[in-house]
């Protein structure tokens, strides 16, 4: 497949560096020669200099013979203008691009964005994914990362394993044994750094953190296992009251009356404005550095705290000092990628990632075959892919213990019609299955080729 990337910052470097390990054409487009030379010097692709809404720098990428355009540069007009000038010029069939401006999005103006209009086959917004993510996190109190497959039915989960783990050093083909009830897959740990998808002799290690997958009512008691018994918040903070913290607020506002909110926001018309746009939720002006700020707003009594403001440096500190006061859990955005290890290690519960959060989300409208869901591990070294079994399947029709699947990739849980099944060695898929499988990057293709429509099925 031949893709044209629009913007080398850290959302388009990490696009092209996942879309290039997996062997398709890629061609990336910056106005700056520094973050072009990056991509050139460091990964498999090709790298142009020039605006990437500018017919003639789209022409120079090859856009005559694109099969998609994915636009992320930092300007939203220029990302929608790149996907119109792609399809009126160069006829490109599919069209993804990133719109941060949440006015853009707004369901009165819905039709902006059709065929007869601009023509942008998927709107990616960052904030708004990022905001779902935080709700994720605040819905599953103990783990580091959450996601649904399946309509939600099936939960993939991330779990710090600490010194009172009570499955520490068990092979995980005792679990059953132990746990009769727990029905889990583990489908990946995480060991000083390195993804590998365990087998049944391996143990659980203090320090690893563990993914699983399980059906939606098993999280709980999968998460007591694991030695992870928080308290769902019922008292929230909220550091910063930008598009992203403004959403959360009022989706909690919205799904669960039995929260309270607080907003501390430093700006004073951007508090008046959060302030104007919720009902219950009390919005703070003031310093998330502040103490004092910190006290009235409560977070020595709350279950989260949670900084999204646009400084890195900002969310680390204000949540570390609300750790300090006594907050249960802290909960901060990290753009810097480099400083999400760091914030783990001093203590905070959960680094949300918004450029692995948008990625994941382009990625699952690239991916080919009957690919209907995905999400980026572990910056991008697995992906859990939720997939349709087609008869045509070589998984189809024949126990897993004699599906030779490649190292590297696992069956999670199987969804036959409402039923959410714990794969054994004698469970075969049918046709129409939704099947979750949890792969390392380099097997994802393969994972495609699994589930691809063959010739035969028409």
């Amino acid at each position: 497949m031949k893709v044209i990337i629009c913007g080398a910052g850290q959302v388009g470097f990490g696009i092209a560096r996942q879309l290039s390990l997996e062997q398709n054409t890629v061609t990336v487009v910056d106005q700056s020669p520094d973050l072009v030379r990056r991509v050139s010097d460091q990964l498999d692709a090709r790298g142009v200099v020039g605006h990437g809404s500018h017919p003639d720098t789209l022409d120079r990428a090859g856009a005559a013979d694109a099969d998609m355009i994915i636009a992320v540069t930092f300007f939203d007009e220029v990302n929608m203008v790149s996907c119109q000038v792609a399809h009126s010029l160069f006829n490109v069939p599919t069209k993804i691009a990133r719109v941060r401006a949440q006015s853009y999005l707004s369901p009165i103006w819905q039709d902006l964005f059709s065929r007869d209009q601009l023509p942008i086959d998927v709107i990616i917004s960052p904030e708004l994914e990022v905001g779902r993510s935080v709700l994720r996190r605040l819905n599953v109190p103990g783990a580091f990362e959450t996601r649904g497959f399946a309509d939600e039915r099936v939960q993939m989960i991330g779990v710090h394993l600490e010194d009172d783990c009570p499955v520490v050093n068990t092979p995980l083909s005792q679990l059953s044994e132990l746990f009769p009830d727990l029905n889990i897959t583990v489908v990946g740990i995480s060991r000083e750094g390195k993804m590998f998808v365990p087998d049944k002799s391996d143990q659980m290690m203090v320090g690893d953190d563990v993914y699983f997958v399980c059906a939606q009512e098993r999280v709980t008691r999968a998460l007591d296992v694991f030695g992870h018994t928080e308290r769902e918040a019922r008292r929230v903070v909220l550091i910063g009251g930008g598009n992203i913290g403004l959403y959360v607020a009022q989706q909690l506002e919205t799904t669960n009356s039995g929260i309270r909110v607080k907003i501390i926001e430093a700006d004073k018309e951007r508090a008046e404005v959060a302030a104007d746009e919720l009902q219950r939720t009390v919005v703070l002006h003031g310093d998330g550095l502040d103490e004092t700020v910190l006290g009235e707003a409560g977070a020595a009594h709350a279950e989260a705290v949670i900084s999204l403001t646009n400084d890195d440096e900002v969310n680390i500190l204000a949540s570390l000092i609300a750790k300090r006061l006594g907050g249960e859990r802290t909960l901060s955005l990290v753009n810097n990628p480099s400083y999400s290890p760091l914030a783990k290690s001093l203590g905070i519960d959960s680094a949300i990632d918004p450029r692995a959060t948008t990625v994941s989300t382009i990625l699952r409208h690239v991916r080919r075959g009957r690919i209907r869901g995905l999400y980026s591990v572990h910056d991008g070294s697995a992906e859990m892919i939720e997939a349709e079994a087609l008869e045509t399947s070589p998984l189809v029709g024949k126990p897993l213990r004699d599906v030779s699947l490649p190292d590297g990739i696992i069956v999670g849980a199987i969804v036959h019609d409402d039923e959410v099944i714990n794969p054994r060695g004698d469970t075969q898929i049918r046709t129409g299955d939704k099947v979750i499988i949890f792969a390392l990057s380099d097997m994802v293709r393969k994972v495609e080729q699994l589930f691809r429509v063959s010739i035969d099925f028409f």
